[in-house]
């Protein structure tokens, strides 16, 4: 059985003093949960806090992109090795606001999965449609594409060291959620385009959504048999809403 993990991906939000008492609301929260897994990806200045506040606690860190880049003059880049030097667990790739405002290729985000498998960080790769995208039919058309980038420029194996969020982009930050039935036919479509690759790897991986997942709706979107937990945004800035969704996490393995 998969373990859940839940991931909040703070984005560009917050002050060092409002990330703390952010941190150490979490860490006290979370504190008795023992079937699940935890995270918080906040901006880059914050990520010693996270190093000093949770390094007693389960709770893992990670950012929210990594340079293609292993070293050298990339002005404003951040890499895969920096990123591990801060004890961080994780690095996101291919967020659909990266994609949409940074310009971000697959190839691009094929490169920086790369890295961050080379230097021992865990990608957690995004896909996911537009909602125009969606009404056209072009839901699978879109995910494939994303994770054949990766099986291309990395074959299979890298997905034995890496997870998958699904984000439908017309979800993020909108309020609406794709319904549990929705998610899980596309969490269940990634996993068998990696199964026709590799049953193991597929059956290991973990799937997590991404797409306005709140305490209202995260039990019964994890208790779909292809989504293994959040990649939560919005709820992921207060405590106690994100507390709630990895409760939801802990209570349902």
């Amino acid at each position: 059985m998969r373990r859940p993990l839940i991931a909040g991906n703070w984005k560009m939000n917050g002050t060092k003093a409002e990330a703390a008492e952010l941190l150490n609301g979490i860490k006290a929260g979370v504190a008795g949960m023992q079937r699940v897994d935890v995270a918080v990806c906040p901006p880059f200045p914050y990520l010693y806090l996270a190093e000093q506040l949770l390094a007693d606690s389960a709770i893992a860190w990670g950012s929210q992109d990594v340079s293609e880049h292993a070293g050298g003059a990339f002005t404003g880049q951040i890499s895969a090795a920096m990123l591990k030097d801060f004890g961080c667990r994780y690095a996101i790739v291919g967020h659909s606001e990266r994609r949409q405002f940074n310009g971000e290729s697959d190839a691009l985000v094929a490169s920086k999965y790369a890295q961050a498998v080379a230097s021992g960080v865990v990608p957690v790769l995004c896909v996911g449609e537009t909602l125009e995208e969606r009404e056209s039919g072009k839901t699978e058309e879109v995910v494939a594409r994303h994770i054949d980038a990766v099986l291309s420029g990395s074959g299979v194996e890298a997905f034995g060291a890496g997870i998958v969020a699904y984000e439908p982009v017309w979800a993020i930050g909108t309020g609406v959620t794709a319904t549990p039935e929705q998610a899980q036919e596309v969490h269940a479509f990634v996993r068998e385009r990696i199964a026709a690759r590799d049953k193991n790897i597929a059956e290991g991986l973990r799937l997590l959504y991404g797409g306005s997942m709140k305490p209202g709706n995260a039990a019964e979107l994890i208790a779909q048999p292809d989504i293994d937990g959040g990649l939560i945004g919005g709820a992921s800035l207060k405590a106690t809403d994100f507390i709630t969704i990895c409760q939801a996490g802990d209570d349902g393995v």
